[in-house]
């Protein structure tokens, strides 16, 4: 059960809705569209700098590792190798829908107020997109699949991290949330992330898998064929599962995964179609959700999420 000083808090128009995630993407747009709710609220990245477009990798890395706020502009297919560093205060979005990363990752590590949006990445030699140690986050409307490692994976007591209106699929371990059994006094009271209206399309597991971070929200995702599990809460972790579309995804949500032990988990809400999740073993506590949201119904979800999730599209 959620703890005593849980409680679901539904409130205006906190979420972006069904027929905002349908505005198609204006090739010409320069900043981030939108802003983030959940934990990642609040987050700015590169503000009203103005706008640089780059077309190759030197750009690219020249731009988003400057010491000033910028917004950078991706236009067509950039191959960088291994993992570059995202300075502070920065904005990295995909020009259309056919821009994006091949072949690196973005490694988001020590810093602030980062969004990286609209962007395609594919075949990264370790992760496609990396956070640790750093907080407001947020990571919208990218098409993700075929990377060596994580596809998003956040670690190191990072916190303060909205992960939204994503499309990950060709894909082992999609998303982990904490990297150890044995980081607790790092992580312990951090890795707080709000994951919302994803499309998990056919990856096998790590939906997230979670550690250490309580609360951690899991909403308005669409699980479609899922191969291995969807959620598992792990160590010390308190994760919320709630008003997602679980299609054909045979193990929807479990605590406990590998040689990690059971965390809490507490699930609602849910429609699980030919899929079925389990809270049986779960130990702990939910800690309360700290932010105003509204939620969409999950039998709603799967026709929300797969018409407004990846790039080409903006919430």
């Amino acid at each position: 059960m959620l703890n005593a000083i849980a409680r679901r808090t539904i409130a205006g128009a906190a979420v972006v809705t069904s027929a905002a995630a349908l505005t198609v993407w204006a090739a010409g747009q320069a900043a981030a569209v939108g802003s983030p709710t959940g934990f990642g609220a609040g987050t700015t990245g590169g503000g009203t700098a103005t706008p640089v477009t780059v077309t190759t990798s030197t750009a690219l890395i020249s731009a988003m590792q400057s010491s000033s706020p910028a917004v950078v502009r991706v236009s067509g297919m950039i191959t960088i190798s291994g993992m570059q560093r995202v300075a502070a205060n920065k904005t990295i979005i995909g020009v259309g829908s056919s821009s994006g990363i091949v072949g690196g990752g973005l490694n988001v590590r020590g810093v602030s107020n980062v969004i990286i949006q609209n962007l395609n990445f594919r075949g990264s030699s370790d992760d496609a997109i990396n956070v640790e140690t750093s907080t407001r986050v947020w990571i919208d409307h990218n098409t993700l699949s075929a990377a060596h490692d994580g596809l998003v994976d956040i670690k190191h007591a990072a916190d303060f991290v909205t992960v939204s209106w994503n499309r990950f699929f060709n894909h082992d371990k999609t998303m982990l949330l904490g990297h150890s059994d044995n980081n607790a006094s790092e992580d312990r009271g951090h890795l707080r992330v709000s994951y919302h209206h994803n499309w998990f399309d056919g990856t096998n597991q790590r939906h997230p898998r979670v550690r250490f971070g309580n609360p951690v929200h899991v909403y308005n995702n669409y699980y479609g064929g899922v191969t291995s599990y969807g959620v598992a809460s792990t160590l010390e972790g308190g994760t919320l599962v709630e008003g997602n579309y679980f299609d054909n995804s045979r193990d929807a949500f479990h605590c406990g995964e590998g040689s990690s032990p059971p965390g809490a988990l507490v699930a609602r809400n849910n429609t699980l179609v030919n899929s079925a999740g389990s809270t049986s073993g779960c130990t702990g506590s939910v800690n309360g959700i700290p932010y105003s949201y509204t939620l969409d119904p999950s039998a709603n979800v799967k026709s929300i999420v797969t018409s407004g999730a990846g790039v080409g599209k903006v919430a």
